[in-house]
């Protein structure tokens, strides 16, 4: 009997090993499968995020590039309107150049007309 008992107990237990190494099989490739599918999963995600860096790129590129229209044309504003204040400068002492002239020259006469008299 004692030898059927233990030929029952090592049957037993090589049964249990075996199924062990079966379940040990799946495990592994269960997780061989998982990191396969985070593997890809990274994968494009990291594809993802370069699309997004690429995008935004992309956006800020053109945006820049309609800053710096914008900054040109109000330079050109800028200049259009410091020439006008030149200009407008310019006259006001051609102006003030000419009634300085008339002032001087009427006074002038004013002088020679006393003078005369005397």
């Amino acid at each position: 009997m004692k030898k059927v008992f233990l030929a029952v107990l090592a049957l037993s237990m090589t049964a249990s090993v075996l199924t062990s190494c079966k379940e040990a099989e799946k495990k592994a490739e269960d997780a061989a499968e998982a990191t396969e599918n985070a593997l890809e999963e990274a994968g494009e995600n990291i594809k993802e995020a370069g699309e997004d860096l690429k995008d935004a790129a992309k956006e800020a590129g053109e945006e820049m590039k309609e800053a710096g229209e914008e900054m040109k044309e109000a330079g050109e504003k800028a200049m259009d309107s410091i020439k006008k204040a030149g200009e407008n400068l310019k006259e006001g002492a051609e102006k003030l150049g000419e009634d300085a002239k008339d002032a001087a020259n009427k006074v002038a006469k004013e002088v020679e007309a006393a003078t005369d008299d005397n």
